[in-house]
């Protein structure tokens, strides 16, 4: 396994070229941004400062620790000082809506976040989440030393495996969950090997804070709702794996089992979702690829809707009696949609089930309705012409649902 490790950590780990081209990108920025800046300080974080950030992340966190006795009471007004600050420097800026906008700037090759926050020493001073983030990073960097490419590891298989994310429409986990988890089990390979015999309820207490009590006790139901409940090591109150699906927490386990049965590099790699490994995986099923344009807008709010999007297409196609074996969606700029259908060919005509016969004025209605009826088992049905035999004619007229229109600008089936 030692040499799996080696070898995946070479592909993920940045270069000394790369660090420095990200630090002078960065270091620029951070400077810019401080020259005669008062009552705040513009620091990098994230990944960055912690040292556990991935090959060709392309992104970088930085924070604008605003003082914390002056603008304790004025936090609502820091996005909006910082806008000015940043607009005085010249900075071509996207401002991002969230519990605290914050802003985009584009670097050559990176993208940087530019985060309005307290500068706050304890937790319990924050007014937003964003501003226990430097606490995270400081956690992170002390009790992490030395393992930083453990974490790397943790991340990338994460990735790999389709669990990595804590976005609203990932439910994944975190970078900071991968730290945690890394600190708390010492090392990728006792991370995974823990995993592998994960319950269906597991709690982490990695800086002991509730020591000798039931956390599930103590913390509201609505903080412990999920299978994996990681308390915050700097924030006793939070629950840091909160937006960890069921279905992202099986999967780990089961692609942890999977490793340490069968050790590969395979593991760490990304597969890219392309229409040829789409057929080979479809077999004698039809295939249907949908190429869909997203809307406009912050990528946690796009990738929600297009989530819901799908959802909604595949209702539609059980609906209306199309076998779904499999679907899914990839989002990278682009986003593509698929569904695997069981190829067969469906009757032209449907059984629509009426009222019982007992109830005799829906029975009359649905006469007057359907015309010609025949009684089945006490009801009484009506044969009516399929709309839909086949599963690209359906999809192609939900173009004009409100719905749909509602949650993508379009789509084009290939």
């Amino acid at each position: 396994m030692k040499e799996i490790l080696i070898s995946a950590l070479k592909e993920i780990k940045p270069s000394k070229e790369e660090e420095k081209e990200v630090k002078d990108s960065v270091t620029s920025i951070l400077n810019s941004i401080n020259k005669n800046l008062k009552d705040a300080k513009a620091v990098l974080g994230g990944s960055g400062i912690k040292g556990t950030w991935l090959k060709k992340a392309n992104d970088a966190d930085i924070f604008v620790k605003f003082d914390y006795k002056k603008y304790k009471e004025r936090s609502g007004e820091i996005s909006d000082l910082l806008e000015k600050i940043l607009k005085k420097r010249n900075f071509k800026i996207t401002r991002l809506h969230g519990s605290r906008d914050y802003f985009q700037i584009k670097e050559s090759s990176i993208t940087l976040e530019i985060i309005p926050i307290l500068d706050i020493k304890k937790s319990g001073e924050a007014e937003n989440i964003t501003d226990v983030s430097p606490l995270h990073a400081n956690w992170v960097k002390k009790k992490g030393k030395n393992l930083e490419d453990d974490i790397r590891l943790l991340k990338q298989f994460c990735r790999s495996a389709n669990v990595y994310g804590a976005e609203s429409y990932i439910h994944g986990f975190s970078g900071y969950i991968c730290e945690i988890l890394t600190i708390y089990y010492k090392g990728f390979e006792n991370v995974i090997r823990n995993a592998a015999r994960w319950g269906d309820k597991v709690v982490i207490d990695a800086e002991s804070h509730w020591k000798g009590k039931d956390v599930m006790m103590e913390l509201n139901k609505s903080k412990t709702y999920s299978p994996l409940v990681i308390i915050d090591p700097v924030h006793a109150e939070r629950n840091a794996a909160a937006s960890i699906s069921t279905e992202k927490f099986e999967l780990f386990k089961e692609k942890a089992k999977r490793f340490l049965k069968g050790p590969s590099k395979d593991f760490f790699e990304m597969k890219e979702l392309n229409e040829e490994m789409l057929k080979k995986k479809a077999k004698g099923n039809t295939l249907v690829l949908i190429d869909v344009m997203p809307k406009k807008g912050k990528e946690d709010v796009i990738g929600c809707k297009l989530i819901k999007a799908l959802g909604f297409i595949n209702k539609k196609l059980k609906e209306n009696d199309f076998k779904v074996m499999d679907y899914g969606w990839k989002w990278n700029g682009k986003a593509l949609f698929y569904f695997m259908i069981k190829k067969e060919e469906l009757s032209g005509y449907i059984e629509r089930e009426g009222p019982p016969l007992k109830a005799e004025q829906h029975v009359l209605n649905f006469k007057k309705k359907y015309g010609k009826t025949f009684i089945k088992e006490g009801r009484i049905y009506s044969k009516v012409k399929r709309r839909f035999r086949n599963p690209e004619e359906l999809i192609k007229s939900l173009k004009k649902e409100d719905y749909l229109k509602e949650k993508i600008s379009g789509f084009v089936m290939r």
